[in-house]
C-alpha cells in the first residue's frame, strides 16, 4: 500500500521473483542474440563466413530458460541455434565470432567445428555434435553423476521438435524417469524440422511424450518469456528436491531459414512467415517492459546503439585474429596435451 492507501499489485515477473533490473537484462540478451544472428547472416552472404544457422524467433525463450536456471552451478547441452541462451550463460559475441570466422581462439573446437557449436568447460556448457539430439543422452549422463554425487545442480537439454523422433531422445527420457534425474528437456518447437512441417512430422502434442516415461510434460507459448521462466523454474525446482525430470515444449517459429544452405519459401509461404513476425517474442517482452514503465523508445535506441557497436568491434576482432596453424590439427584431441585439457 502506498502513501495515497492504494494498494500496488506486482508486476507478472514480480511475482515470479525478477527483479526490474533482471527483465531489462533479459530483453538485453534477446536482443543480443538477434543482432549477432543477423549479423551472421550478413556476414555469410557477403562470403566474409561459410555457413550459419540462424535461431531468429528463439531467442525469448532461450534468454528466459537460462535465466531461470543457476547459471554458476547448472549443466547446459544446447542445441545449434542457442546463440541467446549461451549468450546469457557467459560466452561472449567476440567467442562466438571466433567461432563463425573458424579461427585458432575460438573457445568450442579451435575452429575445428561448424558454428553453433557450442562448448566451454568453464561454463558448464557441454560440447554438442552434428548429429542432432546426441546432446540429449549426455545431458541424462550429466543428472545421473549429479544425483549419485548428490549435488543440488541439474543438466538443461534443448532440442527441436524433429529431434524428438529420435531413438536419442526416447531412450534419454526413459533412463531419466526410471532414475528420477535431475534433468529438465525442453523441446524448442519451431514448426519445421528443415523442410518438413510439424504436422507431417508428429501426431499430438511432444510434450505428451514424457507421460510414458513417468514425469511431467508441459507445453508453454515459446514467444512469452515469463511463461517459459515460469515453466523451467519450477522444473528446476522439482529437480533438486529429488522428482525427476521435466519435459517442457515451447512453441515458437522459425522466423529464418533453416540454414544460410536453405531456400525456406520452397517449402513455405512468404505470408505464414509474415504472419509469424507479428508474433515476435521479442517484441512482445519489449511491450511488456513498456507497460510496466521501466522501459521506454529512448532507452531502446540507446541499448540499440550499444549493441551494434559490441557486435561490429566482435566482428572486427574476430575476422583479424589468426586461423589454426596445420599443426594444431591433433591440438586437445588427446587427454594430457596440455595444461587446459581437451575441448
Amino acid at each position: 500500500m502506498n502513501d495515497q492507501g492504494t494498494v500496488h499489485t506486482p508486476h507478472e515477473h514480480e511475482q515470479l521473483g525478477l527483479t526490474n533490473g533482471q527483465v531489462i537484462d533479459m530483453y538485453r540478451y534477446m536482443m543480443l542474440g538477434r543482432k549477432f544472428d543477423e549479423r551472421n547472416l550478413l556476414l555469410q552472404r557477403a562470403g566474409k563466413i561459410n555457413f550459419h544457422v540462424s535461431g531468429i524467433g528463439q531467442e525469448a525463450a532461450q534468454v528466459a530458460a537460462a535465466f531461470a536456471l543457476d547459471r554458476e552451478k547448472d549443466y547446459f547441452l544446447p542445441y545449434y541455434r542457442d546463440y541467446s541462451l549461451v549468450l546469457s550463460v557467459g560466452m561472449t559475441p567476440y567467442e562466438l565470432m571466433l567461432s563463425a570466422f573458424a579461427k585458432a581462439d575460438d573457445p568450442n573446437s579451435g575452429g575445428r567445428q561448424m558454428p553453433g557449436h557450442f562448448g566451454s568447460k568453464r561454463l558448464r556448457i557441454v560440447t554438442g555434435s552434428s548429429p542432432v539430439t546426441t546432446q540429449v543422452p549426455h545431458a541424462v549422463g550429466v543428472a545421473l553423476s549429479a544425483k549419485m554425487r548428490k549435488q543440488d545442480i541439474v543438466s538443461f537439454v534443448t532440442f527441436g521438435e524433429g529431434s524428438s523422433n529420435q531413438g536419442d531422445f526416447h531412450e534419454g527420457a526413459n533412463f531419466a524417469g526410471v532414475h528420477k534425474l535431475p534433468v529438465i528437456f525442453m523441446c524448442e518447437n519451431n514448426q519445421y524440422a528443415i523442410s518438413v512441417p510439424l504436422h507431417k512430422q508428429i501426431s499430438g502434442k511432444v510434450s505428451d511424450r514424457a507421460l510414458g516415461y513417468g514425469f511431467p510434460g508441459i507445453r508453454v507459448d515459446g514467444n512469452d518469456a515469463l511463461a517459459v521462466y515460469k515453466a523451467v523454474k519450477e522444473a528446476r525446482e522439482r529437480a533438486v528436491r529429488g522428482e525427476g525430470p521435466t519435459l517442457i515444449e515451447a512453441m515458437m517459429y522459425r522466423l529464418s531459414p533453416h540454414s544460410t544452405s536453405d531456400n525456406d519459401l520452397a517449402y513455405r509461404t512468404k505470408e505464414e512467415v509474415d504472419e509469424n513476425w507479428k508474433k515476435d517474442g521479442i517484441v512482445r517482452f519489449k511491450q511488456y517492459l513498456i507497460s510496466c514503465g521501466i522501459w521506454d523508445e529512448e532507452k531502446d535506441a540507446d541499448l540499440q546503439a550499444q549493441l551494434a557497436l559490441e557486435i561490429k568491434e566482435a566482428t572486427e576482432s574476430a575476422d583479424n585474429a589468426p586461423f589454426p596453424k596445420p599443426e594444431d590439427t591433433l591440438k586437445h584431441v588427446y587427454a594430457g596435451d596440455s595444461e587446459e585439457g581437451v575441448y
